[in-house]
């Protein structure tokens, strides 16, 4: 892997990537370089600017910053890639690179803590927190399908482009597709229009899903749960993420449902984390609209002594196969031989089906 400190644009450190083998060239990727390079250009040119507290915050004048960007395509097509180089050649720039759901989770707990202190309008002081220290913002998969964010989004980046801090972040959907359908959405297309206006709008129209050219998915279920297997699991699982995650916690009707390792719409959790806990079909649902892939871990043998761990089980398989969410997984027992015994295991007979099915090679949404 080069040394990103060596290189003083994002094109030089791509170049250097496919030279050194990292990457493979992509015509698609390639044309996004100068609208990255534009931004950091600039970035240099400005002046520093003093910190700002209080009044003379309130006060001063803040410089134009240079216009953000919002890249957006299909999944596995690098956007996530390219965002990392960007913040790498920052170097002493502040930067805060974050998954914009995880992020979105922060504004709300900060609302809701603004609210006890009896602040009016809490968004302000939220705001300012999260520009106090950062130049830049970096956002993964940029998406809005909740209408509290919807309600919120406008308000926050108006004051976090006021406070000069440039926005680049990548999304499945183009812009004027956020939100689509969403109730009261007259009243989000303001924000979309603020894209348009401080963010360069840029398709990455590559014909290659890049997810899953480093790992081979011949085969996805893995048992016995030893040692061995888990070597296999760890070997994937940094195929697929790059050895770049973070937790992505969803909030599902004030409930949290946490993804240990996230990475690009595939997630890494184990059998505990997804089935151990009082979930329901809206938190599988939840989970399966987050991801492509998912990882499940330590899959153990099934009977009375762990129905109700069992019955989760089953209503997650049966959530990510009417998804087609791709799962790769390690368990006790192959399929068939998981829950042999006790009330439930003939109704197991269709999650077996399921499982099995599922380790097809061209199954699901992610292609192999």
């Amino acid at each position: 892997m080069t040394d990103a400190s060596s290189y003083s644009d994002v094109a030089s450190l791509y170049a250097a990537r496919v030279a050194a083998g990292d990457l493979k060239p992509d015509p698609a990727q390639t044309a996004a370089l100068p609208e990255l390079d534009r931004i950091h250009t600039e970035l240099r040119a400005a002046p520093a600017q003093p910190q700002r507290r209080g009044f003379l915050r309130r006060t001063a004048k803040v410089p134009e910053a240079p216009k953000g960007l919002y890249m957006w395509g299909g999944v596995g097509r690098g956007k996530s890639m390219l965002m990392d180089l960007f913040v790498e050649t920052l170097d002493d720039i502040p930067v805060r690179r974050v998954h914009f759901h995880a992020f979105m989770q922060e504004i709300h707990a900060g609302m809701n803590a603004a609210r006890k202190q009896h602040i009016q309008d809490p968004i302000g002081p939220v705001a300012d927190s999260v520009v106090s220290s950062v130049k830049v913002l970096a956002f993964d998969e940029m998406q809005i399908t909740d209408i509290t964010d919807a309600m919120i989004v406008g308000r926050l980046f108006e004051k976090i482009f006021a406070e000069g801090v440039v926005v680049v972040t990548t999304s499945n959907r183009p812009p004027d597709d956020l939100y689509k359908d969403g109730l009261n959405r007259q009243l989000f297309v303001p924000f979309i229009e603020m894209i348009k206006d401080r963010m360069v709008v840029h398709e990455l129209a590559s014909e290659t899903d890049y997810r899953l050219l480093h790992t081979d998915l011949a085969q996805v279920y893995f048992t016995p749960d030893n040692a061995e297997t888990r070597a296999e699991i760890n070997r994937i699982w940094e195929g697929l993420s790059g050895g770049h995650t973070e937790p992505l916690e969803l909030d599902v009707y004030g409930r949290k449902v946490v993804l240990p390792a996230y990475r690009d719409r595939r997630a890494r959790a184990s059998f505990y984390d997804l089935c151990g806990h009082a979930l329901g079909p809206a938190d599988f649902l939840a989970v399966a609209d987050a991801v492509d892939i998912l990882v499940l871990e330590g899959i153990p043998r099934l009977s009375r002594s762990n129905f109700n761990e069992a019955k989760r089980f089953v209503t997650l398989v049966d959530t990510l196969y009417e998804a087609k969410v791709r799962l790769v997984c390690s368990a006790a027992a192959t399929p068939d031989m998981l829950y042999v015994e006790g009330e439930g295991s003939f109704e197991f007979e269709r999650t077996v089906s399921r499982l099995i099915e599922m380790q097809d090679r061209e199954w699901g949404k992610a292609e192999v």
